[in-house]
């Protein structure tokens, strides 16, 4: 039975780290490019950070790639019906997933950020608003977030914290490269 699970475990994928920093007058979203099936990096390019809306929301995926394109696509609409109000956005996508029998099987977590806020979103229906303006998911998600709240007190830009937070995941984690892809805001 353990050989059975750790064969699974194996074969899964792992694919990404994703970082937001809210810092002065920007937000970022940043996204490493690394997707790996098991021990084998299957892609060393891929973008997991995207523009919604009308470009004024931006979002991070960690999970599994289809399962992330329709969550998005499903944020989109949200988005449409509640035109700047993203957290409401975000808390009818949460009940969504959680209560549509074809959304809860989706396998990914995904950051959300406009001018005034970043969400965190999961399939148990969570929307959570970190305290610092500091959030990390994915497999390298807890070094890059460890390395983002370090930088934070330096005399940084939120892309360069967001930069240099995901090089270090990148150096530790081995499901992360540093190939990062990095989508702003500008909050003035």
């Amino acid at each position: 039975m353990a050989k059975q699970s750790q064969m699974a475990e194996d074969k899964r994928w792992r694919s990404t780290t994703i970082l937001s920093v809210r810092k002065g007058n920007t937000v970022v979203i940043a996204g490493d490019g690394q997707v790996t099936l098991g021990q084998t990096v299957m892609k060393a390019n891929a973008r997991k950070v995207r523009r919604l809306g009308k470009g004024d929301v931006i979002a991070g995926f960690a999970g599994a790639t289809a399962d992330a394109f329709t969550l998005f696509e499903r944020l989109e609409s949200k988005i449409e019906k509640h035109p700047g109000n993203l957290a409401r956005a975000c808390v009818e996508l949460g009940k969504d997933w959680r209560t549509e029998k074809f959304l809860r099987r989706l396998e990914a977590m995904m950051v959300v950020a406009d001018r005034q806020t970043s969400l965190v979103l999961s399939g148990s229906g969570d929307v959570v608003e970190p305290d610092d303006g500091v959030v990390g998911i994915g497999s390298g998600g807890t070094y890059a977030l460890s390395a983002a709240r370090a930088l934070l007190e330096f005399d940084l830009s939120a892309e360069d914290i967001a930069r240099r937070a995901m090089k270090i995941a990148a150096d530790v984690c081995v499901y992360t490269n540093d190939n990062i892809v990095i989508e702003s805001i500008a909050l003035s």
